[in-house]
């Protein structure tokens, strides 16, 4: 049984692809060490907390949780294989027959071991994940989870949650790709990262609409490890991707070698749109473009953060295009990129946020775990064309004299340098440092009374008020009690 067999990473696929979704035994102890015995089967990607992977136990903190199974490396030899995980929450170590081959911390985000070295030339191949979740004691932000689940909150879950999959990949591959459509310019330029120096010479990039190519180029020779090509699109072959008219281009790029054997190759796509504001209002491809937004929480009643299939995240979409929005604040949570792919196909818009909330912005070590947490949401999601918006934070307060200040306007510049792109709403509906989206949440449920709130002089004045207190890092005089989370 495979749950989620789709290929989880749509941005940029290769052909070598095994799935490691399904039963692998597990164990929750108060050791790290590798369990004397396993306590039955778990059904991976599925939280141990979720109905759907067959265990519903909630992990404590302190508690380890074990996950082990053994696989076959994908057909082929020679180069790399790449052991990948979607995402595990929130801190754990991984071994492959018995050795170390890393870790990681972030429960929201991918990341890959090279474990070639690990493996055995014959035989069977054995892996253990143990994993760490302090979930409501720690210094990581957790979103709307917690172990105490009730009212605006959810069941908490753990370890892993997204698909786990390896493949295998040449010695020198590609590691990252950038794809940034330049709607006026009507050009696509693409920057490929590579394992090892040398390995962006003789790139080739190709797009085409249809089956049809329609444009290509090879980079540069100086390049190294870093490369870029841009390809301009014909003018007769020029389509913008837009809620209305979603279309997208496919993308291949390749690493040849000087005698024309192809040493990498990976496929993506590309839609040609651009976002940027001017004065009060937010513009799609030049023009103004009003956004109805519905708050997506991403919560699944058997998988918790897991849908239960591909199919139940494209279904998510359409409800909401059928209840007539056009996109989603995407809440609390990191959606699946499997997620984002039937957003760009269906046309319709995101905004990405990172799950900020059960983490105190003022201590120095949780500021610390966010900005690296969130420069991998942002790198990981920036070529989608549907994510119109990065909203980093939501409803965050302070104090006097703490960091808040200095830490949201890192986390303005930290989103802008890495996606220069696209609109950053650095807190969505809370105190303003930086920002180039200043949101306020009102949660009045009357129409008539919301309409006299928003329009009252009263109100307008607090709200310059709140501007210039801002302006001065000061405390804003915004009233907390009409600004309550969803």
């Amino acid at each position: 049984m495979h749950p989620l067999p789709e290929y989880p990473r749509p941005s940029m696929r290769r052909d070598s692809y095994v799935n490691l979704n399904g039963p692998w035994d597990y164990a929750i102890t108060q050791s790290s060490e590798f369990p004397a015995k396993w306590d039955g089967a778990i059904l991976v990607p599925y939280s141990p907390e979720a109905k759907a992977s067959g265990v519903g136990r909630t992990l404590q903190p302190g508690q380890w949780l074990h996950y082990h199974r053994t696989f076959t490396p994908p057909a082929g030899e020679g180069g790399r294989v790449l052991l990948h995980f979607g995402a595990v929450d929130y801190a754990c170590a991984v071994e492959v027959n018995g050795r170390l081959a890393g870790g990681h911390r972030g429960g929201y985000w991918p990341f890959t071991l090279d474990i070639t070295d690990l493996l055995r030339p014959q035989g069977r191949n054995t892996l253990w994940v143990a994993v760490q979740d302090p979930t409501g004691n720690g210094t990581q932000a957790r979103g709307k989870q917690t172990l105490t689940p009730g009212g605006m909150f959810y069941h908490a879950q753990s370890g892993i949650w997204q698909t786990v999959w390896l493949e295998r990949v040449p010695d020198n591959y590609i590691t990252e790709l950038t794809v940034t459509p330049d709607y006026d310019a009507r050009t696509v330029t693409v920057k490929a990262h590579t394992a090892q120096p040398g390995g962006a010479k003789n790139l080739w990039a190709v797009v085409r609409a249809g089956g049809v190519t329609i444009a290509e180029d090879w980079g540069g020779d100086e390049a190294d490890q870093d490369g870029e090509v841009t390809l301009n699109i014909p003018e007769k072959h020029f389509f913008p991707w837009s809620p209305d008219s979603p279309f997208l281009y496919d993308l291949t790029y390749e690493v040849v070698a000087p005698d024309g054997q192809v040493l990498d190759a990976v496929k993506s796509y590309v839609g040609m749109r651009k976002v940027h504001i001017e004065g009060n209002k937010i513009y799609l491809n030049n023009e103004p473009y009003y956004q109805r937004l519905v708050l997506d929480q991403g919560f699944y009643p058997d998988g918790i953060w897991t849908a239960p299939s591909d199919d139940a995240l494209r279904r998510d979409i359409e409800l909401g295009l059928a209840a007539g929005f056009n996109g989603a604040r995407l809440h609390q949570k990191v959606f699946e990129e499997r997620y984002y792919y039937w957003a760009d196909r269906l046309g319709y818009i995101t905004w990405g946020e990172s799950p900020s909330w059960g983490m105190d912005a003022n201590d120095v070590e949780t500021a610390r775990n966010f900005l690296s947490e969130w420069a991998e949401c942002v790198v990981r999601d920036r070529n989608h064309p549907s994510l119109l918006t990065w909203t980093p934070m939501n409803e965050e307060w302070w104090p006097d004299n703490t960091q808040f200040p200095r830490f949201a306007s890192d986390v303005y510049d930290l989103t802008g340098r890495l996606d220069p792109t696209r609109p950053v709403n650095t807190v969505s509906g809370g105190a303003v440092v930086r920002t180039d989206i200043w949101a306020v949440h009102n949660y009045e449920q009357d129409p008539a009374k919301l309409k006299e709130k928003i329009f009252s002089v009263t109100e307008s004045a607090s709200l310059l008020e709140a501007l210039q207190c801002m302006a001065e890092n000061k405390v804003s005089g915004l009233p907390v009690t009409d600004r309550e989370d969803q």
